[in-house]
């Protein structure tokens, strides 16, 4: 399974072009499943879902023009018989996953079975990540908590911690949780995005670490080097059979091709 994965969904032209090369078709002649999961431990999560899945939310996804778009939603999974959505997912081109709580994500995408559904899929489908879909992807993941974890699901550790932001100092619960294992790296999302001010530069001259270099210090001993990706990136990991590669997709055009996922400056 080929994966794409984004802080902010479709953003930009060039990682629309990746997310064609990477069907081998148009999106209007693709299938797509949405998976809205990751939103509800937030306020307004079901609400949030509905923007998402009709085209109203910012990261733009499910209003590309899919020839078909159904709703996967992995909380009910448990409940259903298998041969009644197993052969969806199965036939489905594209795993839309959204953003929110990659913890509480990850979990039920283990608790469903979507995670040990994942490495039997087509090779020719692909993954796209939203921010926590994204982060959910790989094997290991940090990501920071105001407070405990909003879900009940347990990381596999967690630490209080303390870096620098232009308003002062910031307090945190760091936490590295469990995903997927679709691909062997992470990716930290919303690098120096206005609304993360816990993923932004540190003040120069204080030394202190900012959140990507906290996280990529406790990703890079489990998974290697991670990605740390803007709204204008997105990492593409496999292609058609004439390009198999990593790239990160950037307006208005990609960079090089890399062999490995490398640390975003």
């Amino acid at each position: 399974m080929r994966a794409l994965l984004t802080s902010a969904g479709i953003k930009n032209s060039s990682i629309h072009d990746a997310l064609v090369d990477l069907l081998g078709k148009p999106i209007a002649e693709s299938n797509a499943l949405f998976i809205p999961t990751g939103v509800y431990p937030f306020p307004g999560g079901p609400g949030n879902a509905w923007r998402a899945i009709c085209g109203k939310a910012r990261s733009p996804l499910c209003e590309l023009g899919w020839k078909s778009l159904g709703v996967l939603e992995l909380t009910a999974l448990p409940s259903i018989d298998e041969a009644a959505w197993v052969p969806t997912v199965r036939d489905a081109d594209a795993l839309l996953v959204w953003g929110g709580d990659p913890l509480f994500l990850a979990n039920w995408m283990r608790r469903s079975g979507v995670t040990g559904l994942l490495p039997t899929l087509r090779s020719e489908a692909v993954y796209v990540g939203v921010s926590a879909g994204s982060m959910a992807a790989s094997s290991i993941f940090v990501e920071t908590y105001d407070g405990p974890p909003r879900g009940k699901d347990d990381p596999l550790k967690s630490e209080d911690i303390v870096f620098a932001t232009s308003a002062g100092d910031v307090g945190r619960v760091l936490v590295m949780g469990q995903g997927a294992g679709l691909v062997d790296f992470a990716v930290i999302p919303h690098l120096e995005h206005p609304d993360h001010p816990d993923a932004v530069s540190a003040p120069s001259g204080t030394g202190k670490l900012l959140k990507p270099e906290l996280r990529a210090a406790q990703l890079t001993s489990s998974t290697g080097p991670p990605w740390a990706t803007s709204a204008q990136h997105a990492v593409q990991e496999g292609a058609r059979p004439s390009r198999r590669s990593t790239r990160r997709c950037r307006s208005p055009h990609p960079t090089p091709v890399l062999a490995r996922p490398q640390t975003t400056p």
